[in-house]
């Protein structure tokens, strides 16, 4: 995967204008989640839910800090951190989670004779399209619809926790919380001293150095 933002680490900001204290302590205790550790979810659905989200986000393999989605999530089960809504033909977030990896196993079971987390990542992903276009039809689902849970349940819980760890800001250039300092290059194509280069084709050493002073 193409660095986009060569030397710029988010962290280099920590203890300058751009995060307040409360900013720290948020962004410290998603840095201390243990990868490994669930709390939620049994050890076979922890498996299932590993596999899955490997499978929605890939991350590149020899990363120095990956972003432990699945243990993410599973504090978000534990917390049972609703949204304020819910679909209409879901049932509660946790109940909908332990349903829909009960189904994608069964649904793994039936089509290849293995488990979710022993299919090749071909066969993962071809699983998680038919969930996405709702065309799997396990009696494990029940009438939890796979289409309405890929939509509101995988994509908010899995892709959002993803972009909210740090090591997934560096990937795409956020600063994070700009408090108390905010940003004052408001107009397009413009950025702040304390914002990430982008690395053009051409200009990735330009783009290094830029980020390297970042924080500074």
């Amino acid at each position: 995967m193409r660095d986009l933002y060569p030397g710029y680490d988010v962290l280099s900001k920590r203890d300058t204008p751009s995060w307040n204290e409360q900013t720290r302590r948020v962004i410290d205790r998603r840095l201390a989640i243990d990868p490994d550790a669930h709390r939620f979810f049994s050890d076979e659905e922890w498996t299932t839910l590993r596999a899955l989200c490997d499978c929605v986000i890939p991350q590149p393999v020899g990363r120095t800090r990956p972003v432990p989605v699945a243990a993410m999530v599973d504090q978000k089960m534990v917390k049972n951190e609703r949204d304020g809504y819910r679909h209409a033909e879901l049932p509660p977030m946790q109940e909908a989670w332990r349903r829909a990896l009960a189904a994608i196993d069964a649904e793994a079971r039936a089509g290849h004779a293995r488990p979710f987390h022993e299919l090749a990542a071909t066969q993962q992903r071809e699983l998680v399209d038919g969930m996405q276009q709702g065309m799997l039809h396990n009696g494990a689902w029940g009438t939890m619809p796979p289409r309405e849970f890929f939509q509101y349940r995988v994509v908010n819980d899995i892709v959002k926790s993803y972009y909210a760890h740090p090591t997934a800001w560096n990937e795409i250039g956020r600063g994070g919380p700009a408090s108390p300092r905010g940003y004052v290059r408001l107009q397009a194509d413009r950025r702040d001293p304390w914002e990430a280069a982008e690395a053009k084709p051409g200009q990735e050493p330009q783009a290094y150095r830029e980020n390297q002073r970042v924080g500074r």
